[in-house]
């Protein structure tokens, strides 16, 4: 056999033709084109309805320690007309312990409202503060 003569391999012994390959590798390349935009539109979907879903916001204008066992909070909250809500009051002692919590469910209705909380204690409550509020 001379130089310029290649030797090849039986045909099929080795493996698929490279037509074969190339065919493969085009299915292996739509598929995860597909899975990446399928991928991109779940992440773009909890993305908005992450930002979209903050549609309950409260403020704490006002609270009261009434006694060691109990204080006041009074609240003005902000949400679409058809929307309900939970917000989340904590009462804190001296020491920023929490001495008492309580969730406070806002009823769809009205776009702003003021709503007033009373908070259990277990101990004299100094401050109160609105962790925050959802849609629930």
């Amino acid at each position: 056999m001379s130089e310029t003569q290649v030797r090849r391999p039986p045909e099929g012994r080795y493996g698929p033709a490279r037509a074969d390959d190339a065919r493969a590798d085009r299915r292996l390349k739509v598929l995860g084109a597909v899975l990446g935009a399928l991928g991109l539109g779940v992440i773009g979907w909890f993305g908005y309805d992450y930002v979209s879903g903050s549609e309950v916001s409260g403020q704490l204008t006002a609270f009261r320690v009434e006694s060691a066992a109990r204080t006041t909070a009074e609240l003005e909250v902000r949400k679409d007309a058809g929307a309900g809500g939970v917000c989340t009051v904590r009462a804190l002692a001296q020491d920023k312990a929490e001495v008492g919590r309580r969730d406070v469910r806002i009823a769809p209705g009205h776009a702003a409202e003021s709503v007033t909380a009373v908070v259990r204690t277990t101990a004299r409550a100094t401050s109160v503060e609105l962790v925050g509020c959802q849609r629930g």
